[in-house]
């Protein structure tokens, strides 16, 4: 009898069991799948350098320049973007300009580790005059009084693995700062990105460098500036550098230099500073070499405002 008891006991005691551990896992929640990032975002920030030079030609007269700029960008899907951007940075131009604003936009498609930019840049310099005066003229030197041009570019980046990536740009303007003489500027990039264990306390390290290429054509004839057709040099220019990441902000450190002759250099920026040789033709030193100091902090909202 107390056989049977037992056997009955642990029964119940296994039928019991069995039934708790059934409603333990029928009432288990699912883990939740993480949710997609957000289709929206918005990237912004700011710089201060030591010199603003462009494609190997100083922009702010040698002179520290600041700048800033926001891009609204849409995820059409995870390998798509879209974006549209305003800009702007402090400037020195002959004709008085003292800044640049830049609008753009384009299309950044990504196949694995292959990164495209397609789109459509405007440099628009406000403020511009029609004369200007230069030290080595006794008179007033007409100039362009809106140098502000359009430029389409095509851009790519190839990451090789976590430390070297490669790239490739190609630009074009009709009408290369508003003087009616087309460019063609195109340059490749290297990049290597220092691993982790280099740096303690999240700093990053980097050293890259470009060497570029600008075709220009041959100046419109407006009868002020241009009262008869220049052809403007064409250059190589190039750059190398190291930098340093933290958070949110860069510190690059860069040279920079091109093989314009400083009168090819006066012809194609009206430096008003520049100085008369002795064969009679105006130098300009804003083509030559550089070593520019730049800060920069650049956020975007999804990743650093949330």
């Amino acid at each position: 009898m107390k056989k049977i008891a037992l056997a009955a006991f642990a029964a119940l005691t296994l039928s019991v069991g069995s039934a708790s551990a059934a409603d333990i896992i029928t009432k288990a929640k699912p883990m939740a799948a993480p949710p997609p990032p957000p289709p929206w975002d918005l990237a912004f920030g700011g710089a201060i350098a030591s010199d603003y030079v462009w494609r190997g030609i100083t922009q702010s007269a040698h002179d520290p320049s600041v700048a800033s700029y926001f891009e609204p960008r849409y995820n059409v899907m995870p390998n798509v973007q879209l974006y549209a951007g305003l800009g702007g940075a402090s400037i020195k131009f002959p004709n008085k300009a003292a800044a640049e604003i830049d609008i753009y936009g384009g299309i950044r498609p990504t196949i694995g580790k292959l990164a495209l930019d397609f789109g459509v840049w405007y440099y628009w310099y406000p403020g511009g005059d029609s004369l200007y005066a230069a030290n080595w003229s006794t008179t007033l030197v007409p100039a362009l009084s809106d140098a502000s041009f359009v430029e389409g570019y095509a851009r790519a980046n190839y990451t090789i693995n976590d430390t070297v990536a490669v790239g490739g740009n190609f630009y074009y303007t009709p009408s290369y700062l508003n003087t009616g003489a087309d460019g063609f500027y195109y340059s490749g990039t290297i990049k290597f990105t220092a691993p982790a264990s280099w740096f303690p306390n999240g700093v990053g390290g980097y050293a890259s460098a470009e060497v570029g290429r600008q075709e220009l054509g041959t100046t419109k004839v407006d009868g002020f500036v241009y009262t008869s057709p220049i052809d403007l040099a064409s250059y190589t220019t190039w750059n190398v550098g190291i930098g340093w990441t933290w958070k949110v902000f860069t510190l690059d450190l860069r040279y920079i230099d091109t093989d314009l002759s400083e009168a090819d250099c006066a012809t194609i920026t009206g430096d008003p500073h520049g100085s008369v040789n002795l064969a009679g033709f105006v130098e300009s030193d804003w083509c030559g070499a550089s070593f520019v100091a730049r800060l920069s902090a650049d956020l975007t909202v999804n990743d650093n405002l949330k």
